[in-house]
């Protein structure tokens, strides 16, 4: 990805398998974004390509889609650094907000503007899936609430619900775990994994080295927009040219 004559990415090339975590960790101005904000749609990369691989049907070509049949269609969802919530919402309408496609299809827009049985149905199916999903990360409590009246590390477990949503293939999360203290780190890392055993493919940019050496199956490394490492959380961690990027060459000996 090339902004003018600067190449923000180059020669990043990975897969992140179903199932798994992969991380994307570097120092700051390493790419990270760039390379989301290609994947997701943000972005039409300058070169190279992007493929989604479903269970089932053709591979797809992500570079070649808008960014919302990214999401829509190829079922790849994000959420972002700064949470975008819709704040004066309730939590349990910003759950349904993420079915809207879904609901559209099973419910049918004419139905719905005449409040037919099978939009009622949909309704009623998209309400229980919303409610499920906010069970599991502690929040059914509070569907009646504005999404602005909860605490900040609620407000990241309900985007990540509402992501979640969506029914993503792939679910790309950036920074999850930015301003959360311990606990709070520790339930994500545990909500991460319950999601990763549902057969989901996380994409995960992170600066807290705790929860990515603790919950990712892969790791890949960037610095200045290239790929200088990737493998296994314990092996990336040892590699000379990350431990460089992040703290710097030693000092020649005088």
């Amino acid at each position: 990805m090339s902004f003018g004559g600067l190449r923000a990415i180059d020669q990043v090339s990975f897969a992140a398998a179903a199932g798994r975590i992969t991380a994307v960790i570097g120092p700051n101005g390493a790419g990270k974004i760039t390379l989301f904000n290609c994947i997701t749609g943000f972005y039409r990369p300058t070169g190279g390509t992007i493929t989604l691989h479903p269970p089932h049907g053709a591979p797809q070509r992500l570079d070649r889609l808008p960014g919302h049949q990214i999401a829509a269609r190829a079922r790849v969802v994000r959420t972002f650094q700064n949470i975008r919530l819709f704040s004066g919402m309730t939590v349990l309408e910003n759950m349904m907000v993420a079915q809207h496609h879904r609901l559209m299809r099973d419910g049918g827009t004419v139905a719905g503007l005449l409040g037919l049985p099978r939009w009622r149905r949909a309704e009623r199916a998209a309400i229980d899936a919303a409610m499920t999903l906010l069970d599991e990360v502690d929040l059914a409590a509070r569907a009646d609430d504005t999404a602005c009246a909860l605490p900040y590390g609620a407000q990241r477990r309900l985007e990540i619900a509402r992501a979640l949503a969506a029914d993503p293939l792939l679910l790309c999360l950036d920074e999850p775990a930015a301003g959360l203290n311990p606990s709070e780190s520790d339930a994500l890392a545990d909500m991460l994994a319950r999601i990763r055993a549902r057969g989901i493919s996380i994409l995960l940019i992170e600066h807290d080295m705790s929860v990515v050496m603790r919950i990712s199956d892969h790791v890949i490394v960037l610095d200045h927009g290239n790929k200088i490492a990737e493998g296994a959380p314990c092996v990336v961690r040892e590699e000379p040219a990350v431990i460089a990027a992040y703290l710097g060459e030693p000092e020649p000996a005088s």
